[in-house]
């Protein structure tokens, strides 16, 4: 599991190095989504690392009903949800 996590990692990082530099070249609302979206993923993936090192033992990654649960989930529709928004409306504004 902790393979797949890393593996996992870098596309992670990746696109939040990308949304970070068109936030600093743009500074809009869109760019801003992205960036924000794609640094929720990275926690996502985060989170799966921690899983799998055992880390953070309090948090129960893995168990449902856990606060490491919903902050997989939480962080995971969050991500989804603005970096899909801030891209379609930065393609729509050109």
């Amino acid at each position: 599991m902790l393979v797949k996590a890393l593996i996992a990692l870098v596309p992670a990082v990746l696109l939040l190095a990308l949304s970070a530099a068109v936030f600093v070249s743009r500074r809009n609302l869109a760019a801003f989504l992205q960036l924000a979206g794609s640094g929720c993923l990275v926690i996502v993936v985060l989170t799966h690392v921690c899983e799998a090192l055992g880390l953070f033992p309090s948090m129960r990654f893995g168990e449902p009903d856990s606060a490491g649960h919903y902050l997989d989930l939480t962080s995971a529709v969050v991500g989804v949800t603005f970096f899909l928004t801030g891209w379609i409306v930065r393609r729509l504004r050109g």
